[in-house]
């Protein structure tokens, strides 16, 4: 699978930790959505306002639809590099890629869809205009 990273992306290193593996000693697979959510962070915090800036702006950002492809395990005190990006942003919904890699071996992609919705009455707003200009292209 030959995934293109584009230019308007964030990456982070995270080095395995033990309490991140299960009993076959690899990564329990739910902890990818938790590498995916830090990886959004960073995303945020590089391209405009962090998340807790967004959400004292008045928009929150819940995960409405999340996807894993799991190529190879990740283990014990490997250094992952993980990479998101905004892949699209419409209407209400954005969608987040992301990539795990080690090394140069893709380990995971997959990608995460948020709903806007007021902090104050939990209903669905519209994309905020930052979000537009971020789609990677």
């Amino acid at each position: 699978m030959d995934i293109t990273i584009p230019e308007k992306s964030a990456s982070i290193k995270y080095r395995v930790p033990y309490a991140d593996t299960d009993m076959m000693g690899v990564v329990y697979y739910g902890n990818y959505l938790t590498l995916f959510e830090r990886c959004r962070n960073e995303l945020m915090r590089s391209t405009g306002p962090s998340y807790k800036q967004l959400e004292e702006g008045g928009v929150m950002l819940p995960v409405i639809e999340a996807h894993v492809d799991y190529k190879s395990p990740a283990k014990y005190d490997d250094v992952l590099t993980v990479t998101g990006w905004l892949a699209e942003a419409r209407g209400i919904r954005i969608k987040v890629r992301c990539v795990v890699y080690r090394g140069e071996e893709l380990l995971a992609s997959g990608y995460t869809v948020h709903c806007c919705v007021s902090t104050g009455t939990k209903r669905p707003v519209r994309v905020p205009e930052f979000f537009l200009n971020l789609v990677a292209e």
